[in-house]
């Protein structure tokens, strides 16, 4: 490793590192626009220049490799004029929009002009122009403001495979662009905006609507999806005026999908905000004790095998705690949280989480996915992928849809048959040091899923991705709340009725009372003439069904546990308050439980809490993935010969939040691959 010297400090560094990470590791502060420490070097902006004795000119640092006995100056007066000197060039043609352009007091340019630029400038020809760009529906451009730094177009093609942005012409002519002025359609294409060290791109939804020293930030987890990314929820009285990402090396790095960022709209509108009962068919504002009394009275006398619960995919840990301990309680085992039908058994932890951790990703060199598209269904796990695809060395395979995965693949089948022979790919995944087997809910979520997760275990120990300090064993969820449900067991109790078993049920008139915690993606049809109690945050289609109408708290206005796809305890907290008469579910479900006559044994948060880790330990290991133990063998069963199917159909409209965001339902319109297709 080569040791320099630094502003007369030796620092030693890694061999490959750049002059700009020595100068940090030894405490200076480089000031620079293009380099990203994410991102390949472009060494084109040049505000990185130090001084390097026996050099003639100044050095880019970002470009310049560390070498041994290097002596380095970042602070002498050829420094200091080299840096005025690129400020004044970038400010040639930048125009003076800093009143009214939304990255004010959070631009780089602003900082840095301040920190290294001077008070005045030797140019007085007119500022070049230039025509914006459309980008589509969420990223805004000036492109007048744009200094060339390259970031979103580097970002574009390395992080999110989507090499749409690049640029045309040649010195002061140059412009980004995508080309052929189409929207970007990678689901990660915001971040461009977080990139954009200038106002030159922004976030189209929230232009001109607040100033960041406005804003309440508040640090919390994302629930659009399984991955459980870190996000900061920065607010303006009671409304959420925006989402960016939260550094996590674990999880998410710094990115965060198109839906975690712009979904915020969707909280304010169409909201649930008092109580409802159905009166003489129609529903009508109750308080909080007619509704409690409602439900109280259909449950008096409906024996415990007549009742059923049913978590849905935005339920936090919390909550389902809660309702299972109710309702069992209540002397009733349909009790379920597998909401889309997936054939997974809470006994065996090892057999529905991502074992792998998607950190671990990056350690593979072999992975095959079955019945998954995970672009659409975690673009963040996505991304990291094709992070350790982009470094060589990599098989991917795929079982199920063809999709634009972002990264080269072998197409292998469509269905479950191809899993008994893989040809080739079998044996790249037994050659593989460490392979690795990924799951998706496409595959589970029908009626061979459970023979399906046998033969992927099975295929998992057979190729030796199941070793000691390796299990390359992995199942994708798409549903916030499915692992945290799993491990607090809200699933069928002896005897009892999964999802379709319920539904069966009710159809039936064998279920007389069911009760929906966030849940609506079930086919409401099939509830026939049970009670149904809704609870959850917005009139999508469990509310229009519901008997009671229980106003719940979106993710956003609660603290709350989170369990991610790999096993990952993580908590959210509340950075507003719940619109109304709205509240905690957990704390709804404590106050019913007093009025049916089965009062809940935890009156705060803390107890609750306590009792969730009793019932499972990880959940006082926040932020840690705890190994799940070794993976069961499953018992075999015959496998239909039905193509796999990607349950995500439209990306951008999963959820009950997704589907009351304006924005959302612009993207939907836009980016649906069918009106995509058309274009092309």
């Amino acid at each position: 490793m080569p040791k320099l010297i630094v502003d007369g400090i030796e620092v030693e560094v890694e061999n490959g590192a750049t002059l700009l990470q020595a100068c940090e590791e030894a405490g200076a502060e480089i000031p620079r626009f293009c380099y990203h420490e994410r991102l390949s070097i472009a060494g084109n902006c040049r505000m990185c220049l130090v001084e390097v004795e026996k050099s003639p000119k100044p050095v880019a640092s970002c470009a310049m490799p560390a070498g041994e006995g290097m002596v380095v100056h970042t602070r002498t007066e050829q420094v200091k004029r080299a840096r005025e000197g690129v400020m004044e060039f970038l400010l040639i043609n930048h125009p003076l929009d800093c009143p009214i352009c939304d990255q004010g007091g959070e631009c780089d340019l602003q900082d840095q002009a301040m920190a290294y630029g001077v008070d005045g400038s030797r140019f007085a020809e007119n500022k070049r122009a230039v025509e914006d760009k459309y980008m589509g529906p969420l990223v805004k451009t000036i492109m007048t403001r744009c200094i060339h730094c390259t970031r979103c177009i580097r970002f574009s093609q390395e992080v999110a495979g989507v090499p749409e942005l690049g640029a045309i012409g040649r010195g002061e002519d140059m412009e980004i662009t995508t080309y052929l002025e189409h929207a970007l359609t990678s689901e990660l294409s915001a971040n461009v905006v977080d990139l954009c060290p200038v106002g030159a791109l922004t976030f189209h939804p929230y232009a001109y609507t607040a100033r960041p020293w406005e804003l309440r930030k508040t640090e919390s987890i994302d629930a659009m999806d399984a991955v459980g990314s870190n996000i900061r929820v920065d607010a303006r009285g009671p409304a959420v005026m925006r989402i960016l990402p939260r550094l996590n090396e674990d999880v998410n790095e710094e990115w965060i999908s198109d839906k975690t960022r712009f979904v915020w709209d969707g909280l304010r509108t169409q909201r649930l905000d008092t109580p409802y009962v159905r009166e003489g068919g129609s529903l009508r504002a109750a308080s909080w004790d007619e509704a409690f009394a409602a439900i109280a009275a259909c449950l008096k006398g409906v024996k415990g095998d007549r009742i059923a619960a049913i978590a849905g995919d935005l339920a936090c840990a919390e909550s389902m705690k809660a309702l299972k301990d109710l309702y069992v309680a209540l002397g009733s085992p349909n009790i379920d949280c597998r909401q889309d039908g997936a054939k997974l058994d809470a006994a065996n932890r090892a057999s529905y989480i991502f074992n792998t951790t998607i950190a671990g990703i990056e350690d593979a060199d072999a992975i095959l996915l079955i019945g998954t598209d995970p672009r659409k269904e975690a673009p963040i796990l996505n991304a990291r992928i094709l992070k350790r695809a982009r470094r060589g060395g990599l098989k991917v395979g795929v079982v199920g849809p063809r999709a634009d995965l972002s990264y080269a693949y072998d197409y292998l089948g469509a269905g479950p048959q191809s899993l008994k022979d893989l040809g080739a790919f079998g044996d790249v995944l037994k050659n593989a040091a460490n392979p690795m087997i990924v799951v998706g809910q496409g595959a589970l979520a029908r009626k061979d899923g459970a023979a399906v997760l046998a033969a992927a275990i099975a295929l998992a120990k057979s190729v030796g991705a199941v070793r000691d300090g390796w299990n390359g064993f992995n199942v994708l969820h798409m549903a916030a709340a499915r692992v945290g449900g799993l491990d607090l067991g809200l699933v069928p109790g002896a005897g009892g009725r999964d999802v379709e078993g319920i539904l069966d049920g009710a159809s039936k008139r064998e279920i007389e009372f069911v009760h929906l915690l966030a849940a609506d993606e079930i086919d409401m049809s099939r509830l026939g003439s049970a009670f149904v109690v809704y609870q959850g945050t917005h009139g999508d289609a469990g509310a229009h069904r519901a008997d009671v109408i229980l106003p719940g708290a979106a993710y956003t206005e609660k603290n709350a546990t989170w369990v991610n796809t790999e096993g990952r305890a993580q908590l959210g907290n509340r950075a507003v308050f719940p619109p109304g008469s709205a509240r905690e579910d957990w704390t709804i479900l404590r106050a019913l439980s007093a009025t049916v006559g089965h009062t809940l044994p935890y009156d705060n948060l803390t107890a609750l809490r306590a009792a969730m880790a009793e019932a499972a330990p990880h959940f006082a290991e926040i932020d840690m993935v705890v190994p799940a133990g070794a993976l069961p063998d499953l018992p075999q069963g015959d496998l239909d010969a039905a193509p796999f199917e990607t349950p995500v159909k439209d990306f951008y409209l999963t959820n009950p939040i997704a589907r009351a965001s304006a924005v959302m339902a612009r993207c939907s319109a836009e980016l649906a691959p069918s009106r995509i297709q058309a274009a092309e």
